[in-house]
């Protein structure tokens, strides 16, 4: 009987440390990938819930090269995230306006920073409807933006002007408000 013992305890060791090395082996063999995935706010799926500033923005057309800018400078959850907030949404014909070349540039991996930067003087960090603006036009206020720079809202007849380009349309989102405009909003000193 004693022999027995040892033996089942040198077969369970043996099993043991046989398991862990196969385990070990399968893990080294998993492929390493420098793709990052994103598991941010926006990456989250919710179909029962009102759209945001962002899934307005994916679910239009005329949007698509903002969506692809917002995407290269990695700002997705900032226009996801519960606010308020307010985005004033350049359409693709605004981003056409641009002198050529710029819209490629920016782009670029190495001017994610400089991208960013823009797209942050397009959103006010609050609640701005129609009815707002229109009070901060009568007493005068500019509005602040996300970028740290202020910009003017003006009226002319009836039509809302938000830095010299004007509100084209407005649509309410979970998050807060999107005004499309026609204009892409750069600042004048970066």
């Amino acid at each position: 009987m004693k022999i027995k013992i040892p033996i089942i305890s040198l077969i369970l060791l043996l099993t043991f440390f046989s398991c862990k090395e196969a385990k070990k082996e399968s893990v080294e063999e998993t492929p390493k990938t420098t793709e990052t995935i994103h598991k941010g706010q926006a990456s989250v799926i919710d179909k029962d819930s009102e759209a945001n500033a962002l899934q307005v923005a994916k679910s239009l057309d005329d949007f698509k090269t903002l969506v692809v800018a917002i995407e290269a400078a990695s700002v997705e959850d900032a226009l996801v995230n519960a606010g308020p907030l307010t985005v004033f949404a350049p359409v693709n014909t605004a981003f056409d306006k641009l002198p050529k070349g710029t819209v490629e540039t920016l782009l670029k991996p190495e001017n994610k920073s400089q991208l960013a930067f823009i797209l942050k003087n397009h959103v006010a960090p609050a609640n701005f409807p129609v009815k707002t603006l229109e009070k901060n036009v009568r007493k005068n206020r500019k509005l602040y933006m996300a970028s740290g720079k202020y910009l003017n809202v003006t009226k002319e007849g009836n039509d809302l002007y938000v830095g010299g380009t004007k509100i084209l349309k407005s649509v309410k989102v979970s998050n807060g408000w999107v005004h499309v405009i026609g204009d892409v909003l750069v600042p004048k000193d970066n």
